[in-house]
């Protein structure tokens, strides 16, 4: 299994005396995760998305080693708000779960302020780390990120942006940084899954889109999408010739990466919480996941409850300098 190593800017000091502990392995739990009943992992996208793949293709390889049933309940709305209600609601018996991502903490720093806190929930695992990337249509003028900055500035601005989530969330904070780095402005357009912002750039609703590559790499290799850039310290090795936005002359903070973990309501037993997270990291080490891992050009994490717990603490800061510094923050 590859795994991710987390780069300073991102795990900071917070991490730094949990990780000094050592991560607990499969080892550490007296006995395997032995749900009574299916168990139910609740995503805040439609189906079809990155997040919505990675957890169906978990669920083929944890279900036989559980015994029970993975059921993937989607619950789109409100930036996450649908779905970490549902989440908060349930009982803290390991069979309802949920998958989060960047967006979920700054949700929390802007529209979902006052509703909901990191503290409201158990952080189970950190399972992947995946670089935004931007792109458009095949037939589209653009061909790289300096045709995107320059467009801009012709059209003062009028230029869609079509991603995931409200103005806040993980990728529009990418665009945000794009914006302070070129000193342009941008439109942000929001959708609730990938497939929708893939439909928006071919029929033209939006000029860009912003996703991750899993959902986006099969319309790449049928030549109806182009990469205009990654937010990334390296090129994707499945898109080997569309070049970083350093590359491109806009410095950004490469370590505004998406994440996606697993995180249930509070009140989880912890001895439960490092079960959970021995089973999905040992299911992700079966061949099925990881063929698919790799084709999506993400790495795998292993933080378990412990250091996803200092991890979520110090990426809540990141986030905020980061809300702040585009003026986005919720007073």
């Amino acid at each position: 299994m590859k795994i991710w190593n987390f780069k300073t800017a991102l795990v900071g000091a917070a991490c730094a005396g949990v990780l000094s502990l050592g991560l607990a392995g499969p080892a550490a739990a007296q006995e395997g995760w032995k749900p009574t009943g299916p168990v139910n992992f609740v995503m805040h996208t439609k189906p079809g998305g990155g997040t919505d793949v990675m957890i169906r293709s978990l669920a083929h390889s944890l279900e036989p080693m559980i015994g029970q049933t993975v059921v993937v309940v989607n619950a789109p709305g409100g930036g996450g708000a649908t779905q970490m209600a549902k989440v908060a609601a349930s009982a803290p018996d390991g069979l309802t779960l949920a998958v989060n991502t960047v967006s979920h903490f700054t949700s929390m720093l802007t529209n979902l302020k006052g509703t909901f806190a990191p503290e409201d929930f158990e952080w189970i695992a950190l399972m992947q780390v995946d670089p935004i990337l931007f792109f458009a249509a095949k037939e589209s003028p653009l061909k790289d990120m300096k045709d995107l900055v320059e467009l801009a500035r012709s059209k003062e601005g009028q230029i869609n942006i079509g991603g995931f989530g409200p103005v806040g969330s993980m990728q529009n904070i990418g665009m945000s940084m794009l914006e302070q780095a070129a000193g342009v402005r941008f439109n942000w357009v929001a959708f609730e899954s990938t497939p929708d912002i893939i439909a928006a750039v071919l029929g033209g609703h939006v000029d860009v889109g912003v996703a991750n590559l899993g959902p986006v790499i099969e319309y790449f290799a049928a030549d109806r999408l182009k990469g205009l850039g990654v937010l990334g310290d390296n090129r994707l090795s499945s898109v080997p010739d569309m070049q970083t936005f350093g590359e491109q002359g806009y410095t950004v903070d490469t370590s505004w990466l998406q994440v996606r973990g697993v995180f249930g309501p509070k009140g989880i037993d912890p001895a439960l919480q490092q079960q959970i997270a021995d089973a999905i990291f040992r299911a992700m080490e079966a061949e099925t996941y990881q063929t698919y891992a790799r084709a999506a050009g993400v790495e795998d994490g292993a933080f378990g409850p412990v250091e996803y717990t200092a991890f979520v603490k110090n990426i809540m800061t990141i986030a905020e300098e980061q809300l702040g510094a585009a003026g986005l923050l919720t007073q």
